[in-house]
């Protein structure tokens, strides 16, 4: 994404590029191998074989949000569930939950996007700001609501009704507190991610929307420089 400013007017201009998400989970798959080694983290889920169709070696798919690399694709005998494995670095592991993934956890699942597919989330880089901590869930009937204690350095980037993309999911921001901020989830976006087995406690990879923090600090370094 690139963004143009243009101060004296109060004008952005925003042209997008190179951008590999949506936020748009597309399924849910499973740990079956997590296997550290010197200073990296080979990660393997196992994932129905439609959603690996096509799928090269070296191409981008956001598990939890966080943009990885394939670095091998197995089919089962019946092509029926695949196997895809990723090396996650520690600098990684640092800035996501994927280091906290057991054997057996469910992990969203979203391939990286062509030219001509709906952007029905928002824009996605897959690179991870930082976790949240879940602080309350207060389910209802047909809804339910989470809120995340978020660091204080990353408040400033999650605005009422923004965009935010939590374990990859594109969501809108709920109220803001002095901790951080809720979500308003629907049964649908529970069903589709792992949001819906999430429990107090529980930390999810953060990404702020790319054009909000974009602009705010390019404003911030504008206003300084005028100091």
């Amino acid at each position: 994404m690139i963004l143009f400013v243009d101060t004296l007017n109060y004008h952005f201009v925003i042209i997008l590029s190179d951008f590999m998400f949506t936020g748009i989970v597309q399924t849910q798959a499973t740990v079956v191998s997590s296997t550290h080694t010197d200073g990296v983290l080979r990660l393997v889920v196992s994932v129905g074989e439609e959603y690996v169709k096509h799928l090269d070696l070296g191409a981008s798919i956001a598990i939890n949000g966080c943009c990885l690399t394939v670095v091998k694709v197995e089919l089962s005998n019946h092509d029926v569930v695949a196997q895809v494995h990723f090396d996650v670095i520690d600098e990684t592991l640092t800035l996501t939950n994927l280091g906290k993934l057991n054997l057996g956890s469910l992990v969203n699942y979203e391939r990286s996007v062509t030219f001509g597919t709906e952007l029905g989330g928002h824009i996605v880089s897959g690179h991870i700001h930082c976790t949240a901590q879940i602080g309350q869930i207060v389910k209802q009937q047909n809804n339910c609501k989470i809120q995340l204690s978020l660091p204080t350095k990353w408040q400033k980037y999650v605005l009422y009704k923004g965009f935010v993309a939590i374990n990859g999911a594109s969501l809108t921001v709920g109220e803001i507190d002095e901790q951080g901020f809720w979500l308003h989830l629907i049964p649908e976006t529970l069903a589709i991610t792992n949001l819906g087995n999430a429990q107090v406690g529980d930390e999810l990879n953060i990404e702020v929307d790319q054009q909000t923090y974009t602009i705010i600090k390019t404003v911030e370094n504008y206003l300084r420089h005028q100091n």
